[in-house]
């Protein structure tokens, strides 16, 4: 890839912070999005979310219309205040292909995990510190893939997996600020409050529900990549769901929450599916969750992961960049493909 000036840099890790925060990312770059080149979305950031909706009254702790209990909370959430402490993170589920004219189909397994640390900035801010993996599996047998057969192409593929190192952001009591786009957005905006929409049960149960929707350019532009590219623009939706237990919630003396929830991504085909721009898309169909366990992890991916990934087990300790997306990673780090030999 080309060296970007300071001036680039800098607007990539504006861009990359406003949709990561606005998108409220537990998985960051695994779940996929080029967050970096993102360039228009369904609104800015907390524009569409709805208030708090309280079922029961609970405890004084729980201060879900004050923007710095929900800076600490996502950041009890993302990580943990214990800091130098680090949090597992983990989703698993089916990657679905869906064309016209057709039924959805199970197309591959999906599974992976995140090491998480956070860092004190000292001036109301927090550093999230992530790596990730994310692997592709056999639907029936649930191993780790190497290669695929494509039902759509009737092609063997490289599986290429996902492996961001880092994938870093700020925790902040703001939404972040819509970037720049290289100056052509002129606009001042005012510091908006995150306030999120929590939405409290009397059943013990607090629910967290958001998400992102972006269009932004390829990272594989279709010159370059005629059989990886999806073309000149990407269309990506990911869906967030959480589910906590109200008490934990309360407790500030937890100062990592552990959560269940769901994870949805729509995505057109995976570049390694070598799909190019026909029509269709991918679907993740996930669980995902925080725990202070990697019980909940599949041996078959474990050991896979300790063979290949040693080091996802344990959350970066500094800041470091660049922080890419799996596009990103995946531009820099393949080649185009070839067409079959007929």
């Amino acid at each position: 890839m080309q060296e970007e000036s300071s001036n680039d840099s800098r607007e990539q890790e504006s861009r990359r912070d406003f949709m990561q925060k606005a998108g409220l990312l537990i998985g960051g770059g695994a779940l996929g999005m080029g967050a970096g080149q993102a360039i228009a979305m369904t609104g800015d950031a907390g524009e569409s979310l709805a208030s708090p909706v309280v079922v029961t009254p609970g405890p004084e702790t729980l201060k879900y219309n004050d923007n710095y209990w929900n800076r600490d909370t996502m950041a009890r959430i993302q990580g943990d205040l214990d800091f130098g402490k680090q949090k597992f993170g983990w989703y698993r589920g089916t990657v679905k292909g869906v064309r016209p004219g057709e039924k959805i189909r199970n197309l591959l397994g999906f599974e992976g995990f995140s090491f998480t640390r956070l860092q004190d900035n000292g001036d109301g801010t927090y550093n999230k510190l992530l790596r990730e993996v994310g692997y592709y599996t056999d639907l029936r047998t649930g191993e780790v893939l190497d290669e695929w057969l494509n039902p759509y192409t009737d092609e063997k593929v490289k599986v290429v997996h996902i492996a961001n190192d880092p994938f870093n952001y700020v925790i902040s009591a703001f939404w972040p600020k819509p970037p720049s786009y290289g100056g052509l957005n002129k606009a001042k905006t005012p510091d908006i409050p995150m306030i999120l929409p929590w939405t409290d049960t009397s059943n013990g149960k607090v629910f967290l529900q958001n998400g992102i929707d972006l269009f932004y350019p390829n990272a594989l532009q279709p010159e370059k990549w005629p059989r990886e590219s999806s073309g000149k623009m990407n269309r990506v939706s990911e869906m967030f769901n959480y589910v906590f237990d109200r008490d934990d919630l309360a407790n500030p003396d937890i100062t990592g929450l552990e959560f269940s929830g769901t994870w949805h991504r729509l995505t057109p085909w995976l570049p390694w599916m070598l799909m190019g721009q026909s029509e269709g898309h991918v679907f993740y169909n996930c669980i995902q969750g925080c725990y202070n366990s990697t019980d909940i992890m599949s041996p078959k991916v474990r050991a896979y992961a300790e063979k290949h990934h040693p080091e996802y087990f344990s959350a970066p300790t500094k800041w470091e960049e660049p922080s890419w997306s799996s596009l990103e990673h995946y531009a820099n780090d393949q080649k185009p493909a070839p067409y079959p030999k007929k």
